[in-house]
C-alpha cells in the first residue's frame, strides 16, 4: 500500500517541478520583446537589358523600383535567428544603340529569408542563411510586331548573407549593412528558340521549364545601406546592384542594373491584450543594436 502512495507523491512532485519550470520558461519568454523592422524603399537608376529572343542588341535606359521588407528575430532563438519577408516591384525603359526603339520591362520579386547571425565585438554582426524567392516579369519590344513579349519566371532556393555595423558618428546613431543573395537551384521558364507564344497557347508546353543552377541561371543581388537613426524614425540611404543572366534553348537573357536607394525604416511592437507587461523586458532587434 505504501508503494502506490509513494509513487503518487513522486508523480505529484514531478508535476509541480515541471509546472514551476514551465512558468519560469514562460516568464523568460515574456521578458523578451521582438520588434518588427519595416523597411520601405524607393529605387532609381540605370538598367542595361539584353534578350536574344527579342533582339541581339544591348539596350540601355532607366529603372525604378518599390521595395518592402519585414524583418524580425525568431521566437525560438531571437539572439541567433532572423526572418525576413519582402518583395520588390520594378519598372524600366531602355533604348537600343540607335535610340529609335524602346524596350519596356516589369518584374515582381517576392522573397523569404532565414538568417543565422552572430554578434561580434565593437558593434559588428555577421550572418548567413537560406533564401526562397520567385521572379515574374516580362520584356516588351513593340518593334517585334509578330512576337513582342519575352516572359521571365522562376522559383529558386539560394544563399543569403549579412554583414552589419552599429555605431555612432558624433551624436548620430548609424547602421551600415551589406546584404548579398544568390539563387543556387530551382526552376525557370524559357521557350524554345524561335518558338512563338501563340504556339504555347495552342498547347505546345514541352521544354518550357528548365532546372536552374549558377551555370545557366545566375542572379546576384547586392544591397548596401546606411541607416541614419533620428529618434523613432530611421532614414535609409543605399545602393543596389543587380546582375542577371539566363541561358536556355539557345536564348540568352542578361541585365545589369544600378540603383540609388532611399527609404524609411521603423520598428514596432505587437502586444497581446492578455499578456502581462514586463517593464524590464529585453528588446532584440533583427538588425539594430
Amino acid at each position: 500500500m505504501r508503494r502506490p502512495l509513494a509513487l503518487i507523491r513522486a508523480l505529484a512532485l514531478a508535476a509541480a517541478i515541471s509546472a514551476g519550470g514551465g512558468s519560469v520558461a514562460a516568464a523568460e519568454t515574456d521578458s523578451v520583446m521582438r520588434p518588427v523592422l519595416s523597411q520601405y524603399m524607393i529605387e532609381a537608376g540605370s538598367a542595361h537589358p539584353c534578350d536574344t529572343y527579342l533582339t541581339p542588341l544591348h539596350y540601355s535606359g532607366w529603372q525604378g523600383a518599390l521595395a518592402y521588407e519585414r524583418m524580425q528575430a525568431m521566437r525560438f532563438d531571437p539572439e541567433r535567428w532572423v526572418m525576413a519577408l519582402g518583395g520588390r516591384l520594378s519598372l524600366g525603359r531602355a533604348l537600343n544603340p540607335a535610340r529609335n526603339a524602346a524596350m519596356w520591362s516589369i518584374a515582381f520579386n517576392p522573397h523569404w529569408t532565414m538568417l543565422w547571425r552572430h554578434r561580434l565585438p565593437a558593434g559588428f554582426t555577421v550572418g548567413a542563411g537560406g533564401r526562397v524567392e520567385a521572379l515574374a516579369g516580362a520584356l516588351y519590344l513593340a518593334r517585334n510586331g509578330n512576337n513582342p513579349v519575352a516572359a521571365r519566371g522562376s522559383l529558386t532556393i539560394g544563399a543569403a548573407a549579412l554583414a552589419a555595423w552599429n555605431g555612432r558618428i558624433g551624436p548620430l546613431r548609424l547602421t551600415l549593412a551589406y546584404r548579398p543573395s544568390m539563387p543556387l537551384t530551382g526552376i525557370f521558364f524559357a521557350p524554345d528558340y524561335d518558338e512563338l507564344y501563340y504556339e504555347i497557347w495552342l498547347g505546345n508546353h514541352r521544354g518550357l521549364v528548365h532546372g536552374a543552377w549558377p551555370g545557366n541561371y545566375f542572379r546576384l543581388d547586392n544591397l548596401v545601406t546606411a541607416d541614419l537613426h533620428f529618434g523613432a524614425t530611421t532614414l535609409r540611404l543605399g545602393y543596389r546592384c543587380g546582375i542577371f543572366s539566363q541561358r536556355a534553348s539557345g536564348i540568352v537573357s542578361r541585365e545589369v542594373a544600378h540603383s540609388l536607394v532611399v527609404g524609411i525604416c521603423t520598428e514596432w511592437l505587437s502586444l497581446r491584450a492578455d499578456r502581462a507587461r514586463t517593464p524590464d523586458a529585453r528588446i532584440i532587434s533583427p538588425l539594430y543594436q
